[in-house]
């Protein structure tokens, strides 16, 4: 064998040769593959795992002063929006309620006086007037006796002094009528001022007395309970807090380099914490905030400082859950969500939409029957006013 002929390869080295090859092609077909699959998919995804869940917290709270005699619900409990969690003692609102009914008694039988009075003043203007005439008939019948000297100028004067009296009488006479009808001209007994003030305290008495049970305003859960029976309480002071677990969402904190194809009305995909990946929502954004969380901490960056480094900013970006997936899947208020943002379609707006002209909560467990007040008070009125 000649020494110029090439040394075959074993086997073996070709093999290997082939397969260092093969796998070379693979992580150049992948990487070729992920810069695809990046510059079309990843490239129209925001995604963060520093998101929260949010909703209201309700706080019940009395309306009314009194002593807690009793407390119906308790931390972790479901209640129903118009249910009686707190009653308070009544004994005080009634004794309210009893006064504001004397006064507004009191008002009408002082008012049916006053009205009674004006034909008595009126009676009178006509006694001076006839004490008037009588007086002047008098000086005109002894005026001629005077001129001859047959009446002394005392008694003359005395008849001219009788008739000043009695246009004075008059004079106070016609003020009185005038002073008694400004009181009660024009208005009827009910519908005076004085009546209808001594009237809206004794609704606000008799709405008081059913105040004193502090109900539900929304159907929830009690998550902190801080009153005691036999406390004190005031209007205002915070008795419990209700979370309604159907009215939840989350507050997604993006980086503000990561905003810039988030739109309103984007979908959102959602994992929990508490439920791992085998579990997902959809969502839907609602709104970007006006500011970033440090805008509206307690105490906001002062950055103009010779020592100032710059931080990257979060924005919260709001997100609405489904609802059915919220109901088959319950949350809680501040868990852990990762939220991946297809920022695919960018033709929504950037800032949030107008508010609706319909109210976005409400709650008609806290109306009162007003209407049975009114009648209440109209009643003691009637029944005051009534001649006898």
């Amino acid at each position: 064998m000649s020494t110029t002929d090439p040394i075959p390869q074993p086997p073996l080295e070709r093999k290997r040769r082939w397969a260092l090859i093969g796998i070379t092609a693979l992580f150049v077909i992948a990487g070729a593959l992920y810069a695809v699959y990046a510059a079309l998919v990843l490239s129209k995804r925001e995604t963060t795992d520093n998101a929260y869940v949010a909703g209201n917290l309700v706080t019940l709270s009395a309306q009314v002063t009194g002593n807690v005699a009793e407390i119906r619900a308790d931390e972790t409990q479901l209640v129903n929006a118009g249910a009686e969690l707190v009653k308070l003692d009544p004994v005080d609102a009634e004794v309210t309620l009893a006064q504001a009914e004397a006064r507004l008694g009191n008002a009408v039988r002082q008012l049916r006086e006053r009205y009674a009075g004006v034909p008595q003043v009126e009676a009178s203007v006509e006694l001076r007037r006839q004490d008037l005439k009588r007086a002047q008939d008098d000086l005109a019948r002894r005026a001629p006796l005077a001129a001859d000297n047959t009446l002394p100028a005392e008694e003359i004067a005395h008849a001219q002094q009788a008739v000043k009296s009695a246009q004075a009488a008059l004079d106070v006479a016609l003020r009185q009528v005038d002073a008694a009808r400004a009181g009660v001209q024009g208005v009827s007994l009910a519908q005076h001022p004085a009546v209808l003030a001594a009237r809206a305290d004794y609704m606000q008495a008799w709405l008081a007395v059913r105040r004193n049970a502090v109900v539900s305003p929304v159907t929830g859960y009690v998550g902190k309970r801080s009153v005691q029976v036999g406390s004190r309480v005031i209007p205002g002071t915070a008795l419990m807090s209700i979370v309604p677990l159907d009215q939840l969402w989350v507050d997604a904190n993006f980086k503000e380099s990561e905003l810039r194809n988030i739109r309103v009305g984007q979908s959102a995909l959602l994992s929990a914490d508490t439920y791992g990946g085998k579990v997902e929502y959809h969502g839907k954004v609602l709104g970007l905030s006006p500011g970033t969380g440090s805008a509206f901490s307690l105490l906001p960056a002062q950055n103009a400082t010779g020592n100032w480094i710059k931080v990257v900013q979060r924005v919260p970006v709001r997100i609405a859950l489904d609802a059915a997936e919220l109901r088959a899947h319950p949350l809680r208020i501040g868990l852990s969500m990762d939220v991946t943002v297809d920022t695919h379609d960018t033709g929504g707006p950037i800032l949030g939409a107008p508010a609706p002209a319909t109210p976005a909560y409400s709650t008609q467990a806290l109306s009162q029957p007003l209407q049975q007040a009114e009648q209440a008070a109209d009643a003691i009125i009637a029944k005051q006013a009534a001649k006898g």
